[in-house]
């Protein structure tokens, strides 16, 4: 299993590339992205424990950050997490013709506590922060390919214009409106594990979610963790908030919370389609 941390999380190591076409779940053609359920309306009775949700086969969930060409001012490490332009249309093109299906996360969780079926080889894209570019750049080549995704927004940054672009309001919606998840980043980027009083955990967690919504309109149910970090104590303050799943980007998993401890690796920024598609099968192998 290929992990690690840093800067905002862990991606996969560039390990050699490979043409196997090895899919980490096996599941019915034929559903499509708008197919799952309320996951608040699945009966309790139906939903599997931990130990079931942590025996099913894990579905590779894929973190980017900013999809851009490099500048000359991007460190080494910089780059590990900004996808050039050419760079993503190639792992995009290549999950097409690899025969991947992006999913969203009502569908993940929908397999994960229900055993629902999924679509072949299926994937969840994730986007962190609400960089501008991820909407100018990258959601036109998702639209060449009708893949959906979930966008996690860190909402201290909607609208402004810096030195780093983020997406405003309007965005934010269009993205939600056109069939995009919309999930919470925390308002400034904070990491969970200093979280300690009820008023952080509020800033943090409540008033992210309830901006979120008051924008798309629709419930937000999910949540990434700023820098892939957690710890048990969080876990249950952000389920008493109403999130239903959260992302890491660590190689483990809660026993207790794995619905809320859903294992990413970011997407290389010096990774090509090859050595990304061996990095995916290698790091979500069901283990």
């Amino acid at each position: 299993m290929v992990s690690g941390l840093s800067n905002c999380g862990s991606k996969g190591s560039a390990a050699s590339e490979t043409t196997d076409t090895t899919t980490a779940v096996s599941a019915s053609e034929g559903e499509n992205t708008a197919s799952a359920p309320d996951p608040t309306k699945i009966p309790a009775g139906k939903v599997a424990d931990a130990a079931t949700i942590l025996s099913r086969p894990q579905v590779p969930v894929l973190c980017y950050h900013q999809i851009r060409d490099w500048k000359a001012s991007d460190s080494k490490s910089a780059r590990d997490y900004i996808i050039p332009t050419q760079a993503f249309t190639d792992q995009m093109q290549m999950l097409a013709d690899s025969g991947y299906h992006p999913i969203l996360p009502d569908q993940l969780y929908a397999y994960m506590t229900t055993g629902a079926a999924l679509p072949s080889k299926p994937v969840l894209l994730t986007f962190d922060d609400g960089d501008l570019d991820q909407y100018t750049t990258a959601l036109p080549i998702l639209d060449k390919h009708k893949f959906k995704a979930s966008f996690y927004i860190m909402t201290v940054a909607i609208g402004r214009r810096g030195k780093q672009h983020y997406m405003d309001k309007a965005q934010i919606k269009d993205l939600s409106d056109r069939g995009h998840t919309i999930g919470a980043h925390t308002w400034d980027h904070q990491n969970v594990k200093k979280l300690t009083t009820p008023e952080q955990w509020k800033t943090q967690l409540d008033e992210p979610r309830e901006k979120l919504e008051a924008i798309t309109g629709k419930p937000v149910r999910y949540f990434a963790f700023p820098f892939g970090l957690w710890n048990k104590q969080a876990l249950p303050e952000i389920q008493k908030r109403g999130y239903v799943g959260a992302f890491t980007l660590a190689s483990g998993r809660d026993e207790q919370y794995p619905l809320l401890t859903i294992r990413r690796i970011i997407a290389g920024g010096q990774w090509s389609a090859k050595t990304l598609y061996r990095n995916m099968t290698e790091s979500f192998d069901g283990k």
